[in-house]
């Protein structure tokens, strides 16, 4: 793939992320949440729309488990995601570059190696 297409995937994919969280929680009559809480939001939400994006090939079990606790805590848990495969490692990236673009600091994303 060019890096060009590379580059307008990304740009387009957080273009998609970032369009639909922009309405606050109050107008649509919920309570509202904490800055934690709508960042696993996001954070979640930018999953989902990658792995619908991507698909799964590369992408490990142990990859996979470890990232769907992460969720499950409420992204709260320790990183110990560890991208092994050139797949996990792009998608590591795109995750970082989708936290940060939603507000949250680049250490959000679980990804670390530390075995």
């Amino acid at each position: 793939m060019a890096p060009w297409t590379i580059g307008a995937a990304l740009a387009a994919f957080l273009a998609c992320f970032l369009a639909g969280e922009t309405a606050p929680a109050l107008a649509q009559g919920r309570e509202p949440r904490s800055w934690p809480e709508v960042k696993c939001d996001r954070y979640r939400k930018a999953w989902s729309d990658a792995l619908a994006h991507r698909g799964t090939k590369g992408l490990g079990r142990e990859f996979l488990e470890r990232h769907e606790a992460f969720l499950a805590s409420g992204c709260t848990t320790k990183g110990d995601v560890c991208p092994r495969t050139a797949e996990e490692l792009d998608l590591a990236n795109m995750m970082v570059v989708a936290a940060m673009n939603a507000g949250t600091a680049s250490t959000f994303p679980p990804f670390a190696c530390r075995r």
